[in-house]
């Protein structure tokens, strides 16, 4: 990978904490595991705008793992980064970290693979990174 390619990477790290309130969790007053896919989602889709600074769709998401559930009350913060780029694709891994409010320490508890597509004005894939 050059220099350059590099450094677009560790320019487009993408962090976001949020907290998990009442809205955000199932029956088991857990994190529901479609909010945390659309948390990854997003954050991957910025971290893959911020590298390419081009339009970008996600084409498919890859082996998403929960580990541990997230309770109600707990704090997340989600750490999107380009781990592979093609010719007109990147792949984007999320992690989710968990947090008590109130405690210290922190435990990874979801990773999933996001992978996203430039395209133009037409919806054509285009390169995801000008030379």
């Amino acid at each position: 990978m050059n220099a350059s390619i590099e450094t677009r990477i560790k320019n487009s790290e993408t962090h976001i904490f949020k907290a998990v309130f009442p809205n955000t969790t199932n029956h088991y007053d857990t994190l529901f595991g479609g909010t945390a896919l659309h948390m990854m989602d997003e954050a991957s889709f910025i971290c893959a705008t911020r590298f390419s600074r081009k339009k970008v769709v996600t084409v498919s998401t890859d082996k998403i793992d929960f580990t541990e559930p997230i309770p109600q009350g707990t704090l997340v913060e989600l750490v999107a980064k380009v781990v592979k780029v093609g010719n007109t694709s990147c792949v984007v891994k999320v992690d989710i970290f968990m947090e008590k409010m109130y405690q210290e320490g922190r435990t990874k508890v979801v990773t999933g693979f996001f992978t996203f597509v430039a395209i133009d004005d037409d919806k054509h894939p285009v390169k995801m990174v000008d030379s």
